[in-house]
């Protein structure tokens, strides 16, 4: 099976030794997205700013790929105060209709620069 690496200039720049995506066959393995401006690399201010920041972080990749929202089966997201959790389901209800895909929420100590929210993701591309 071939790979393929994903990259949008919509969204931020790797920041390490991993690509923003990885196509294999038709499967999208998003790597986590945190809520950089991907026009000046730094964080968005604000837990819901950072959270729709996030999702459009996410869609600029899918598209990338050639998906969308739609084509997301499993979605991950990492929240460091799970206090935010229903705004999370707020902000997410603005960019997903049924079937929702899978999901995790998961809470932890720490996010990389200090974001509030990070999020990773599959696509099933038909």
């Amino acid at each position: 099976m071939s790979k393929t690496v994903i990259s949008s200039d919509k969204a931020p720049a790797a920041i390490g030794t991993y690509s923003q995506a990885i196509k294999a066959g038709n499967t999208v393995y998003m790597s986590g997205q945190i809520p950089l401006d991907p026009k000046t690399m730094e964080l968005v201010e604000g837990f819901e700013a950072q959270t729709v920041q996030v999702f459009e972080n996410l869609k600029a990749v899918a598209e990338a790929a050639g998906g969308s929202f739609k084509d997301i089966v499993k979605l991950n997201i990492f929240l460091t105060d799970l206090s935010h959790f229903a705004k999370v389901n707020e902000v997410m209800g603005r960019y997903f209709e049924q079937p929702y895909p899978a999901r995790a929420a998961i809470g932890v100590a720490a996010l990389p620069r200090g974001a509030a929210v990070e999020m990773d993701a599959i696509l099933v591309i038909e």
